[in-house]
């Protein structure tokens, strides 16, 4: 009696099933948990009625918080350095584009200084983050 004759073949194959399954888990994770990543200080936007701006890189986000504070993405920058760091940022970059977020109460004399800052630092394109009107 041959102990390999009622022996079945093995199979080997790889089961993708729970690789599968648990890609799937992941990608809902992410789903769920990407908005909730959002970056940026909270600033309260005047709300008007725009569209949305496409754009091929990610541009930076320039705010200006109701206490005159002034960041760019998470980071706070005092005014008088303000057209350095932009002209440093920039100095690699092939789109010379930020968005520009201010909080509604801030004086418009204020917003306009930091403008003139942005665009003496050489930025050419300057976009408006606002609220979308509700109807």
């Amino acid at each position: 009696m041959d102990v390999g004759e009622n022996r079945q073949d093995l199979i080997s194959d790889i089961n993708v099933t729970p690789l599968v399954d648990v890609m799937l888990v992941l990608l809902i994770i992410f789903m769920v948990t990407a908005p909730m990543m959002m970056h940026g200080v909270k600033v309260n936007l005047p709300i008007t009625e725009s569209k949305s701006i496409k754009t091929r890189e990610d541009p930076l986000v320039l705010s200006i918080t109701k206490k005159r504070l002034i960041f760019i993405e998470n980071y706070k920058v005092e005014f008088g350095s303000l057209k350095e760091k932009l002209k440093r940022i920039f100095a690699n970059r092939a789109e010379k584009e930020i968005l520009f977020q201010a909080d509604k109460d801030v004086s418009y004399g204020f917003v306009m200084k930091v403008m003139s800052q942005v665009k003496e630092a050489g930025i050419t394109k300057v976009g408006m983050i606002t609220e979308p009107l509700h109807k």
